[in-house]
């Protein structure tokens, strides 16, 4: 546990730059043999790409870094819970392992909405551990969506109220 701890401090590393970039604060990194080759946070809005997904992102490079779009023996820390699109790109690369910190109640499929990794039908199944350093990446994005709703209500305060 104490090197799941360590590699999620790491996704939350990345979840911070997603925040600086204004991006959903979501973090991840993909570890094989005890190291890590990869590293990704969410870029959907920079990049125009829906797909942009932090798990996606460091996917991608781990994928480059092995030359292989297969990445079994690998395992993946993310800060939120996948989502569906994560999750099947995950299978796709059969990933032996996932770890998460946060769970996701709106859109995570590793156990919160639907648990894909569990469905039989599915020919790949990866071990999932959740809830490492769930409340350093809950508290991260709280801030975050605090933040912006903050910027939301001030931005339409009419600068006459502002004292200014």
């Amino acid at each position: 546990m104490i090197s799941d701890e360590i590699f999620m401090l790491e996704a939350i590393a990345q979840a911070k730059l997603a925040w600086q970039a204004g991006e959903v604060p979501v973090g991840a990194v993909v570890v094989k043999d005890g190291e890590i080759i990869a590293r990704g946070f969410n870029q959907p809005i920079a990049t125009h790409d829906p797909t942009a997904h932090a798990e996606v992102v460091a996917m991608r490079a781990a994928a480059e870094v092995l030359g292989n779009y297969r990445l079994p023996g690998c395992e993946l820390y993310v800060t939120l819970e996948p989502c569906v699109m994560c999750s099947g790109a995950l299978m796709h690369a059969r990933f032996s392992r996932i770890v998460f910190g946060a769970h996701d109640f709106k859109t995570g499929a590793c156990g919160s909405i639907v648990d894909l990794f569990k469905e039989e039908k599915l020919n790949h199944h990866a071990e999932v551990i959740s809830g490492v350093l769930a409340e350093e990446c809950v508290q991260l994005l709280k801030d975050f969506f605090a933040e912006r709703r903050r910027a939301a209500v001030e931005s339409r305060i009419p600068s006459d109220k502002l004292g200014e």
